[in-house]
């Protein structure tokens, strides 16, 4: 059997989320006749980039930017859960609950987090969705960078940054298994949809060995419908690379407003 990386790292929490994955991803590697090779060591961008990838979920804006050219799409998921539907998503801007500010432009000089400097969600979609409010280049007081959604909304929760973007699909998941990861807080905004976070593959694979492992990750899906009712996940769509230059247009909208980068 062909050793190949297979890892599913972007939903890992709560903890049924990760275990569905896994299930998921299992019964994938047995259809294709896969052995999964250790990624133990390895960095997103080294798993990503690794010319023996056979799956695995990146985001939007790294595919657009780093990654561009250098992975194969194999397709989108289509999500059915709140503010996640029909192959997009969009960022839920955050804040506590008795914060007593209400719109964004209240929260100009507040404290912002985002997850990373690369995320589309929880900072590519929060730039474009904050452009027209910047003055001179500036939004926030200041901006953290927290690693994760989870870690941002931590944050939040412990009065220690005002405002986050948090990838819709995350919300859901933690909203139905860990609710009090989300208590205590609120939604002041949502950002623009983008497509969900695209499933890749090495360069290397073919159009029609793509399509063969999108077929297969659907087959083994429906045949394990309490997974597939756990991640809210219905079907992985067809996509390309190029369905997600819409990406780039966020990032060239907020830039044509004078709003670069987050501050």
């Amino acid at each position: 059997m062909t050793q190949r990386f297979a890892e599913l790292l972007m939903y890992v929490a709560p903890e049924p989320v990760r275990q569905a994955n896994e299930r998921w991803l299992a019964a994938i590697l047995e259809r294709m006749h896969i052995t999964r090779r250790n990624a133990d060591g390895l960095s997103l961008t080294q798993l990503w980039r690794s010319p023996h990838l056979f799956l695995t979920q990146t985001c939007g804006y790294p595919l657009m930017t780093a990654l561009r050219g250098q992975v194969r799409v194999l397709g989108r998921p289509r999500y059915e859960l709140p503010d996640s539907s029909g192959g997009n998503h969009c960022s839920l801007l955050m804040s506590r609950a008795d914060d007593p500010r209400r719109t964004l432009p209240e929260f100009y000089g507040s404290r912002g987090v985002i997850n990373g400097e690369d995320s589309n969600s929880g900072m590519n979609l929060l730039r474009h969705r904050l452009a027209p409010l910047h003055r001179d280049g500036q939004f926030f007081s200041r901006v953290d960078i927290s690693g994760s959604h989870r870690e941002s909304l931590r944050r939040l929760r412990e009065d220690r940054s005002d405002l986050a973007a948090i990838d819709s699909v995350t919300f859901a998941l933690l909203a139905r298994y860990a609710e009090t990861e989300v208590a205590g807080l609120r939604i002041v905004a949502r950002s623009a949809f983008s497509p969900t976070l695209p499933y890749i593959t090495a360069a290397s694979v073919s159009c029609d060995q793509a399509q063969a492992i999108r077929q297969v990750m659907n087959q083994a899906l429906s045949e394990l419908p309490d997974v597939a009712d756990v991640l809210g996940l219905r079907e992985v769509m067809p996509a390309t690379e190029e369905d997600y230059r819409v990406i780039l247009d966020y990032q060239h909208k907020a830039e044509a407003l004078g709003y670069k980068r987050l501050h």
